[in-house]
């Protein structure tokens, strides 16, 4: 075959199922893969970038989806990689999104509306105290966090003291905070590939609870797409530059108004338990992904 990609994804959950979709997919238009391609058992020299015997700088193109074993190397040469192979998600709008700062700075800039935020000076205590009494509650993230791990609701200044003791300070180099949302306990995730709309459900907290991510208890459940808020999630993955792009959204009732919670570069493919509940986009973002790296690669391959 005439193109070759190189692959890296995550197994469970029905991700290598997912894989053999694509790959199937990829195989159907001329396109070969190298699967397995884990960034870790990668190294660089004069001669090129090789992982397990590929040369990843001769591919047309390199898909990494895999959020749970990133290590700093991997990360270190995915940036290298994409010097000399497109990437998807791009290693610029991939950075990006890992940055919840970063990401909220740009969205703002383009008339984006996300929480009212704040990056405070560790240096600084006082400062984060002053965001607290303007704010009344805060919601305090690591920057570079995903699944919820970290993030903490901080509603008195009991709290706000007894948090920042425990903050590693090399972990923690400042404060990142979000002025807490009034909302109903559920989001949106609109999941969207070059733009193009794929499928919508809701996340809901567990009882007791606010955060309405999976991994800290909240639950799926089907949702039907609102104009707006599929309107407001396109132009968020387009201010990012993401190719891939899943974005949770949430309607601030105080406010009256949708508002973007996070954009997230690496938005995983619905479980089996999760499609058997009417989940079921999966295959749509199999093909919206396939018909996109055949774009690029064709592209490339005309040049």
């Amino acid at each position: 075959m005439e193109r070759m990609i190189g692959l890296w994804m995550y197994q469970n959950c029905g991700g290598s199922e997912i894989e053999q979709q694509i790959v199937n997919q990829l195989n159907e238009r001329g396109i070969g893969t190298v699967r397995g391609l884990d960034l870790r058992y990668s190294k660089a020299t004069a001669q090129g970038i090789e992982c397990k015997g590929t040369r990843i700088d001769e591919l047309d193109l390199f898909f990494s989806y895999n959020a749970g074993e990133q290590t700093a190397y991997q990360v270190y040469m995915y940036e290298y990689i994409n010097d000399f192979t497109p990437t998807m998600n791009n290693f610029r709008s991939f950075k990006l999104a890992e940055d919840k700062f970063k990401t909220n700075s740009l969205l703002n800039k383009y008339g984006i509306k996300t929480a009212d935020f704040c990056l405070c000076n560790k240096e600084n205590p006082e400062e984060l105290e002053q965001v607290f009494a303007e704010y009344g509650t805060l919601v305090f993230k690591p920057v570079d966090g995903w699944g919820g791990i970290g993030v903490t609701k901080i509603d008195s200044f009991d709290q706000l003291s007894s948090l920042k003791p425990h903050l590693d300070p090399e972990e923690y180099k400042y404060f990142y905070v979000e002025r807490y949302i009034d909302y109903d306990g559920s989001d949106f995730r609109v999941d969207l590939v070059n733009g193009d709309f794929v499928g919508c459900y809701g996340r809901k907290a567990r009882e007791g609870d606010w955060r309405t991510n999976v991994t800290s208890g909240g639950s799926v459940f089907l949702r039907e797409p609102i104009p707006e808020v599929v309107d407001l999630a396109r132009q968020a993955a387009l201010v990012s530059g993401l190719e891939i792009a899943g974005v949770d959204i949430v309607y601030d009732r105080q406010n009256e108004e949708y508002l973007v919670i996070e954009v997230n570069g690496l938005p995983a493919f619905a479980t089996p338990e999760q499609e058997q509940h009417g989940i079921d986009f999966n295959s749509r973002k199999i093909e919206k992904i396939v018909e996109y790296i055949d774009h690029v690669t064709g592209s490339k391959s005309c040049q």
